[in-house]
């Protein structure tokens, strides 16, 4: 995985939240726990959901919930103690069913990017827990990032 190249296009939903890395995120070594990153990042696509239009109350709602199906992460460098870290995240493609977030993790003081990482998502709908399309509105509004069917699927990706 290789970091975002800049700039992204206007139009891709994308947000940047910070954190302090606290005690309860590091391991013995006073370096940040594989886990913590996850949740570092689990806040960031919970912001970028709201820009989606799905914002906590909505989706406890509608029980429309986007759904993580595949995770992929390369550690490049540790974050210990103390570290203040910025959390960029971005709507990266979509398609009918799924869509992709991308995220990276650095850190403030240098810009040291810590952590590169992908997600694959699905709406399900509850309680049936049943996966349903994107919203069209999703594909007219980010056409710019409707992937090609059969174009560059992944290992473990469906065309």
């Amino acid at each position: 995985m290789t970091p975002h190249p800049e700039p992204l296009d206007a139009r891709t939903p994308r947000i940047q939240t910070e954190v302090q890395v606290m005690f309860f995120d590091t391991d013995c070594a006073a370096v940040v726990h594989n886990l913590a990153y996850l949740r570092f990042i689990e806040t960031a696509r919970t912001l970028l959901a709201e820009q989606l239009g799905m914002g906590l109350v909505e989706m406890a709602k509608s029980q429309l919930f986007p759904v993580v199906a595949r995770t992929e992460i390369d550690y490049r460098k540790p974050a210990g103690l103390g570290d203040k870290l910025v959390i960029d995240g971005w709507l990266e493609s979509l398609d009918r069913t799924r869509f992709w977030c991308a995220f990276e993790v650095r850190r403030t003081s240098d810009s040291a990017l810590m952590v590169c990482a992908r997600q694959m998502l699905a709406l399900v709908q509850m309680p049936a827990g049943r996966p349903v399309r994107l919203p069209e509105e999703w594909g007219n509004q980010y056409s710019h990032l409707v992937k090609a069917k059969n174009a560059g699927t992944k290992r473990g990706e469906a065309s």
